[in-house]
């Protein structure tokens, strides 16, 4: 148990809050074969959690995996992987959610490359983990706080070089789109997960370690970081703005603001998230640093929709980028003697949407709240402040009283609303901490979710285009690179992958897998996407790349690179020493998607039914070009894409054969005796 490999540190924590338990369980009981990561969570989570646990239940399983190449200095091997029951998603289902910062690292000195969480405490407690050892202790004084304050708290308690992952109030009070929280404000968003460590009564975990982790290969670990993101991404100075935003959300910032880059874990070289200073506060008169995501320059200003230009999805060898394009325009500047920088660098422009005025002020109050409340910035800013803006532009919410005029462009509302919706408090805040998918349905459908929004324009067209008042597309989650209302200028082939993407997943798969191919590949289907062996083949090979990031770790500013497809094995074997083919890691791939997809059809009863239906109504509405997809097209892809993976094209699932040929065998017995394995 204590035997140390190369990039692997052999123990994997398994916790029982209910019996103030500790359990340690070998990690080579799973690797090399599942290689780390998020395939190790969903080998963990079939073997251990039964159909019909729910994710607010003391058996739902919260499992959290570093990888191989976690701590080792490789870089964006920092990330990790939390995975469980999801209370976010709609229906509830099994999910993953990416981590940053430096907690991972930390737990790997400490001794582990995992844990697993179960049961719930009788007291409000944490968990703090120290080289090897586990304890839980009462957290009655942390129990209330917000998540700086209890992160500081932590510190002062255990030292200042300890690392935590910590829940804020809206955990506490099972808010389904409640965050984990730990460095730069780094979080596991999409699955709600806060909510799960509320009902647990956990409040955090707190790590301190001072063991190493070997990489195999320092030279190759060297030649990595020189190679890695492309290095133009270096530390860059702390540099005055005077302007904030992009397109027609630009505005001017009075004094100006400071800005620099961070990276968001520990040992990476890649600078990708603004460190923006001195801004307002939501709980306070000091001034704050705060850590941004891209989704968060929508909070300052969004009147026109996300602009688009084919290279963020379609890449040629003399024009090969980051996947967002907006860090990198300038950083190595286009070749445009490739002849098709043209086209590559066509910008499409966003639609008018007109949410809300640009407000600095208000954005960074707003950005602030969902950081110290714990709650997921996405669907604040992209779902929540959206629906209240275009209900009330529409006239549907003058018979609801909120206790305050709803309007998103003023501070204190914001401040009103997100307070409510917190702490559960009057008669409406109940209802949106279940979060918008279950709100809509609660306040009624057809009125509050399908209603139409008239301010929408298309700048492509020059016509208005319907939109609905939610911009709800599946699994109880809001667009997102899906041509409509968020990023909605997306050419149709990218949203037409992009849904395939999500038609699989349990969650927004975007963060994690956006669509990237050849754009020789992208000529071939840019005006029948649907019936096109290629763009199939691009979905599943983007699709694996995704199980990757999560198990080698890697992230999404660096993988995949698709004129580099043997970098993850790369980084595998330097971090390892194990011979690595990138062959080995697809078949990884392939067997980590085959479990996830297991476990859906095992304990949440998917089917191509549920699929098709899930995702088909947002295709109905028109991309800012106008096009939407009919119910045969979607269906002769949704075909096209079940016969390449062999699976049933009746039911979606996969048949023995494929479980078999990726060693798999025991889950296509107890799915057949389940009655839930294609003939």
């Amino acid at each position: 148990m204590s035997e140390m490999r190369y990039g692997y540190v052999g123990k994997i924590a398994r916790i029982n809050l209910t019996t103030s338990t500790v359990e340690m369980i070998s990690t080579f009981d799973y690797v090399p074969e599942y290689i780390g990561g998020r395939l190790v969570c969903n080998k963990i989570f079939w073997d251990n959690v039964k159909p019909g646990t729910g994710a607010l239940d003391p058996e739902n399983m919260l499992i959290y995996m570093t990888g191989a190449t976690t701590a080792t200095g490789i870089p964006t091997g920092g990330r990790s992987v939390f995975t469980g029951i999801s209370p976010n998603s709609f229906p509830e289902q099994y999910v993953w959610s990416g981590m940053g910062g430096w907690l991972g690292a930390e737990l790997k000195f400490a001794g582990f490359d995992g844990f697993i969480i179960e049961g719930k405490a009788e007291k409000h407690t944490y968990i703090y983990i120290e080289d090897g050892k586990v304890e839980l202790l009462p957290a009655d004084d942390l129990w209330g706080l917000m998540v700086h304050p209890t992160q500081k708290k932590l510190e002062e308690k255990h030292g200042k070089d300890v690392k935590s992952m910590v829940i804020g109030p809206a955990g506490e009070n099972l808010m389904r789109n409640a965050t984990v929280t730990t460095s730069n404000d780094s979080v596991a968003a999409k699955g709600g997960f806060g909510a799960v460590f509320g009902s647990k009564n956990l409040k955090a975990i707190t790590v301190r370690g001072h063991g190493v982790v070997r990489p195999y290969d320092i030279d190759k670990l060297f030649e990595l970081r020189m190679k890695m993101a492309n290095p133009t991404m270096r530390p860059c100075p702390v540099v005055r703005e005077a302007t904030h935003g992009m397109d027609g959300n630009m505005i001017p910032v009075e004094g100006g603001w400071l800005r620099g880059q961070v990276a968001c874990s520990h040992g990476c070289n890649q600078h990708c998230n603004r460190l923006m200073m001195d801004m307002k506060s939501a709980f306070s008169d000091e001034r704050i640093n705060q850590v941004e995501k891209c989704v968060g320059i929508f909070a300052y200003g969004y009147q026109e929709d996300c602009s688009w230009s084919p290279i963020q999805n379609f890449e040629t060898e003399r024009n090969h980028f980051l996947p967002c394009k907006m860090l990198s325009m300038e950083n190595p500047p286009p070749d445009f003697e490739d002849p098709y920088a043209p086209e590559l660098f066509k910008q499409v422009r966003g639609d008018i949407v007109n949410f809300w005025k640009p407000d600095f002020d208000k954005g960074s109050v707003m950005m602030d709240m969902c950081n110290q409340y714990g709650i997921d910035k996405w669907d604040v800013i992209v779902w929540f402040m959206t629906w209240l803006s275009m209900c009330k532009q529409e006239g549907l919410l003058e018979d609801m009283d909120f206790g305050m005029e709803v309007d998103v462009e003023n501070e204190e509302f914001v401040k009103y609303f997100l307070d409510m919706i917190t702490y559960r408090k009057g008669k409406y805040g109940p209802i949106f901490a279940e979060g918008m998918a279950r709100a809509i349905r609660t306040l009624g459908k057809e009125k509050f979710g399908d209603s139409i929004y008239h301010g929408r324009y298309s700048q492509m067209i020059n016509k208005p285009l319907d939109l609905p008042v939610s911009l709800e597309t599946a699994w109880g989650h809001s667009f997102h690179w899906q041509g409509r209302g968020f990023e909605g200028s997306i050419y149709k082939a990218g949203w037409v992958a992009h849904s395939l993407e999500l038609m699989t997943s349990t969650r927004d798969i975007m963060t994690i897998a956006h669509f990237h191919d050849d754009y020789e590949n992208f000529l071939k289907y840019r005006d029948d996407p649907y019936h096109s062996r290629e763009l199939v083949d691009a979905v599943i090979f983007n699709e694996n790349k995704a199980e990757l990031k999560d198990s080698v770790t890697t992230c999404e500013w660096q993988s995949p690179d698709i004129y580099w497809p043997d970098m993850e094995a790369q980084m595998y074997e330097a971090a390892t020493g194990i011979p690595t083919t990138q062959e080995d890691l697809d078949f990884a791939s392939e067997r980590s998607r085959l479990i996830f997809r297991a476990i859906l059809i095992r304990n949440f009863g998917r089917t191509r039914e549920m699929e098709v239906n899930a995702v088909f109504p947002a295709l109905t509405i028109p991309d800012t070009f106008g096009e939407v997809a009919t119910w045969e097209e979607w269906n002769d892809l949704v075909d096209l894409y079940y016969e390449v993976k062999d699976w049933d094209k009746e039911t979606g699932w996969p048949t023995r054969e494929v479980y078999e040929k990726y060693g798999l065998k025991y889950i296509a017995d107890e799915l057949e005796a389940l009655g839930k394995l294609p003939q």
